[in-house]
């Protein structure tokens, strides 16, 4: 492994990061001063290795540059959402215990009222023209030497729960003093060795930076020398027009990113030259089956999936041919061992449902929640991620959905992820969520709501059309009862539905989960 440090002494020049809409860059050389400047102003405001800072910004190059400095000042920097609420956002400034926290005009409304001048809070800073009560991180840091700090060790980030079943937590990895050129093994095994990444490589980043994998992957293509452009923000016929532009070899998706693509009209798709591209990695949410199938059809077997967390408690990975032998699977596990444990926490027979767990796998703990950090493990130390599945003979994983999503209805299981990728492949259906709902008789009830391509299509009729084509797909008890539409469904940006919030308007608020 090595770090973006040397690959500015090698190739100074060369672009690490560049903004796809407005063409600025920065490369290897400005990339290692700046995140050199970053850490000295980390240690002249007195962090030492092992304290944490926050962000809070959109997809821009400050924040990258952040994050190195970071990395090589040995702090865990926590990058927080841009679409969190203000309550949110102060609660994982105070959670993570950060001491420095750094934001951008674009994000000031939504951290004004937190500035403050008390002594246990942390020093406010904001990147390009400050607004009054924040200070100016790039005077501060521009006045910094470029030279290293003398105690470079390796940081880490402190991600947070996406938060869509409820609190979100922070993720924390054990303090180990590890140089800074000392990567993720398991990012290697991703980017490099099944994703073809190297220094040759043009990434394409399409998702939001705070998120997990987008901050990750980014961070991988300068360990390995490569180039990332970098989108401000997704936008399907945007994202094939970048492809072609800049000749991309590799990208990290998601699910939903893949279903507006193609839904795209044909001769939209069909006039951009993706050839380029030797490796999608996508992973965040469940691929349906049809959606995968259409997409490896387009761009070729060069889709890579991966199951794992921010946790990073385990990994199963799919190349496209594992996955066209075993269509619906998202791989065998290359770290940890997967245990499909039963309601009495017994091991199930092969093809059984159940809890999906890793064992002989890494150990994280929930940042300040040792409640939550024991729910997510077993007598034998095993951890889950809440969700459900089963192995074939092959050992290979299936998704059926979120333990926490599961529809009980007349005693039966219902796993809403099935119906859900069914809907989704309608012509007329840009998105949608599958949920169970109160039934007196029953128990619960399969309920959709969909997001129409065109909501002037909402009503009666086109109900009773979806209720049928869901028929023709699925057993009768599968299939909604009836289907609600909204002009847009409670997506994060990284993809992931938040379903609780369409789940909540249906149940009584004790019953809420």
């Amino acid at each position: 492994m090595t770090h973006p440090s040397i690959h500015a002494q090698s190739h100074p020049d060369k672009i690490a990061y560049q903004m796809a809409g407005t063409g600025k860059a920065i490369t290897y050389r400005e990339l290692d001063e700046l995140s050199n400047q970053g850490a000295q102003l980390f240690r002249a405001l007195g962090l030492k290795a092992g304290d944490h800072v926050a962000f809070l910004m959109e997809n821009r190059l400050a924040f990258m540059e952040i994050a190195w400095a970071a990395q090589r000042s040995g702090l865990y920097y926590t990058a927080i959402s841009r679409y969190l609420t203000k309550d949110e956002i102060a609660y994982i400034i105070r959670d993570c215990g950060a001491k420095v926290f750094i934001t951008s005009p674009k994000c000031a409304e939504q951290v004004r009222e937190l500035v403050t001048a008390s002594s246990d809070g942390p020093l406010f800073f904001m990147v390009d023209e400050p607004e009054p009560g924040f200070r100016s991180w790039d005077k501060e840091a521009g006045a910094q030497p470029t030279t290293s700090i003398a105690d470079q060790v390796a940081g880490y980030d402190m991600l947070y729960s996406s938060g869509t079943t409820g609190r979100p937590k922070g993720i924390k990895k054990d303090f180990e003093g590890n140089p800074i050129e000392q990567a993720s093994p398991l990012l290697r095994v991703l980017c490099a060795d099944m994703c073809g990444m190297n220094a040759e490589s043009i990434y394409l980043s399409p998702a939001p930076l705070y998120h997990a994998a987008p901050l990750r992957f980014n961070m991988m293509v300068t360990v390995l020398g490569g180039t990332s452009i970098i989108m401000e923000h997704f936008d399907a016929e945007e994202f094939l027009k970048l492809v072609e532009a800049y000749k991309v070899t590799q990208s990290q998706l998601v699910p939903t990113m893949f279903v507006r693509m193609l839904k795209l009209p044909e001769e939209v798709r069909k006039s951009y030259d993706v050839s380029t591209l030797k490796g999608a990695i996508h992973a965040a949410a469940p691929c349906p089956v049809d959606v995968k199938a259409r997409m490896i059809d387009w761009w070729g077997p060069i889709l890579i999936e991966y199951y794992a967390g921010s946790e990073g408690n385990g990994v199963t990975v799919c190349t496209s041919k594992q996955w066209l032998e075993h269509r619906g699977s998202v791989g065998r596990a290359v770290v940890g061992k997967i245990k499909i444990l039963g309601e009495d926490d017994k091991e199930m027979p092969t093809g059984e449902i159940g809890s999906v767990y890793f064992a002989d796998a890494p150990q994280f703990s929930y940042h300040n929640d040792p409640e939550k950090t024991k729910r997510a493990h077993n007598d034998k130390g095993w951890s889950t991620l809440g969700d459900v599945g089963y192995l074939d003979a092959d050992g290979f994983l299936y998704l059926t959905d979120r333990k926490s999503y599961m529809i009980i209805s007349g005693g039966v299981n219902i796993y809403p992820q099935e119906t859900e990728d069914i809907l989704i492949t309608h012509p007329d259906v840009a998105d949608v969520a599958v949920f169970g709902v109160p039934n007196e008789e029953m128990g619960e009830e399969v309920k959709a709501v969909v997001q129409p391509h065109d909501m002037a299509r909402a009503g009666k009729a086109f109900e009773e059309q979806l209720i049928l084509f869901c028929r023709q797909h699925l057993s009768p008890i599968k299939c909604p009862r009836s289907i609600d539409f909204e002009p847009e469904l409670p997506r994060t940006p990284t993809g992931k539905l938040v379903k609780r919030h369409l789940r909540e308007r249906y149940w009584p608020k004790k019953a809420t989960a």
